[in-house]
């Protein structure tokens, strides 16, 4: 495929080490770039021609992906190529970070706000209800894209996850990463949940990063079949926790090389983040 792809999810900086699950301190994160120089040299290696960026998370301490916000935000008013999504917090005990980090969204290069339940809290807990409640009508009052983790089980379940699309989708865009997130997720999503939210005019969005092999083929596949969808999906490498070679090719196998493969690696992401 002779194709520049756009890709919609990728993180700056490079986190601390950290015992995951109470082992020893590792860093498994190996091809994190430090500074805006390396991260632009990394798009230029790779051939993506735009890009939207990402503060680096996963160790359970706010202060590391709160401040790499300015770090991303950096990236994207030094090249044009990028855009960034800022890092807020479900939680309550972040409601003043969030303020510093919402207090950037009219930033030029600002195009979406990045949060997860990996950290904790979680879309039905009482405890995180107002500090969603900022992110998302935040968001949609100023034309930006919620960028929303995904995994199987959990707080990042589709079933949970799918209360706040239902909740705040008519008014707000929704990037659901991962494509729900494994095994479970995907067929929960490609079963039925992105095209029902669709069909219900929910503004919901997908990428392909991490997806199982079988999941870009079959959700090509009901995309043709539905009628509906094929503007609704994004290439994302989620880069260093995923790599550029495996998420290009699994999804450029199943678009082909015609107008969908298009719509997936540039024309949505061009319609979200400019």
């Amino acid at each position: 495929m002779q194709i520049r792809p756009h890709d919609a999810h990728r993180h700056i900086g490079a986190l601390p080490s950290y015992g995951f699950y109470g082992g020893p301190p590792i860093t498994p994160d190996t091809t994190a770039k430090a500074t805006v120089e390396e991260f632009l040299a990394s798009l230029d290696a790779e051939g993506v021609e735009r890009c939207l960026v990402l503060p680096n998370y996963g160790v359970p301490d706010p202060d590391v992906a709160f401040g790499l916000n300015h770090l991303a935000l950096d990236a994207a008013q030094r090249d044009e190529r990028v855009s960034c999504g800022l890092w807020v917090s479900p939680k309550a005990s972040d409601a003043a970070r969030n303020d510093g980090a919402l207090a950037l969204v009219g930033e030029h290069g600002v195009r979406a706000l990045k949060t997860s339940f990996l950290l904790g809290g979680a879309p039905d807990d009482p405890d995180c209800a107002e500090q969603l409640d900022r992110i998302f009508t935040t968001a949609a009052a100023h034309d930006l894209t919620v960028h929303l983790h995904t995994s199987p089980g959990a707080a990042s379940d589709v079933d949970r996850i799918g209360r706040l699309v239902e909740q705040y989708g008519d008014a707000t865009r929704i990037h659901l990463v991962h494509l729900g997130g494994g095994m479970s997720g995907h067929l929960k999503l490609i079963g039925h949940r992105l095209f029902d939210w669709i069909d219900a005019g929910k503004q919901v969005y997908t990428d392909t990063s991490w997806a199982i092999g079988f999941a870009p083929r079959w959700l090509v596949q009901e995309i043709e079949r539905r009628g509906v969808g094929h503007d609704r999906v994004l290439f994302a490498t989620d880069t260093p926790w995923g790599d550029f070679a495996g998420e290009f090719h699994r999804l450029a196998d199943a678009a082909g090389d015609g107008e969908l493969a298009h719509q997936f690696f540039r024309g949505t992401f061009e319609q979200l983040y400019g």
